[in-house]
């Protein structure tokens, strides 16, 4: 009967033994799938700091922006009068506007359209061991740096151009059409005067995040 007992005992540690190790089995692929999404969303994480981080120096940024804006004032050819009569009155003649080129609408959107598009060819470059500066890249395959961090920094200031001119578009497109923004003044109007990304004594210099609430949200 002791004999028969203790058996009966072995038999059963066995069987439990056997349904833990399965139980440890079925478990080992699971944990493993969640250890590994813990580990991407950490990285994840820290990609998206990284590129939040590298526009932290907004002054810098915008003046990127603003470099690239002056491209295209440079770049702007005369143009004829916009004529927007369209209409005929009774006597057969043309009724409506005919509105000057550099105060319409039309140069607002050409100049502002796809800009942010264009900061793409922008990266984040060491200068030395305590300086970084946004380069236009003229050839991606010719960069030194890498290639992969580049290009993260080149979407990252895209996306802050568009959070940039979300805030001041409206405002920058009335200053155009004044005639108030030129070549030379860009990097003052944009990030002095509307977004306060810079301060007025330099418009290289930064202002301090917790002097302007609307900051964090660039």
């Amino acid at each position: 009967v002791a004999t028969l007992s203790l058996q009966s005992l072995a038999v059963r540690n066995r069987r439990q033994y056997q349904r833990q190790r399965s139980s440890i089995l079925f478990q080992t692929p699971k944990k493993m799938a969640n250890s590994k999404a813990w580990v991407w969303l950490l990285l994840t994480l820290f990609a998206a700091f990284s590129l939040a981080s590298c526009v932290d120096d907004k002054c810098a940024a915008c003046n990127a922006v603003s470099e690239e804006l002056e491209i295209g004032l440079s770049n702007e050819k005369p143009r004829n009068h916009l004529d927007m009569r369209h209409r005929l009155d009774s006597k057969g003649e043309r009724k409506g506007k005919v509105i000057d080129y550099r105060v319409s609408e039309l140069r607002v959107v050409e100049l502002l359209d796809g800009l942010c598009e264009k900061m793409q060819d922008y990266t984040l470059q060491k200068i030395d061991s305590n300086r970084q500066e946004w380069v236009k890249v003229d050839d991606w395959d010719n960069l030194t740096t890498n290639k992969q961090e580049a290009r993260a920094y080149s979407k990252a200031i895209s996306s802050y151009c568009g959070r940039l001119l979300e805030e001041t578009e409206d405002d920058l497109a009335d200053l155009i059409k004044k005639g108030s923004v030129e070549v030379g003044d860009v990097s003052k109007v944009l990030c002095q005067d509307l977004s306060k990304h810079c301060s007025q004594s330099s418009g290289f210099q930064q202002v301090d995040g917790n002097d302007h609430g609307s900051d964090g949200e660039l």
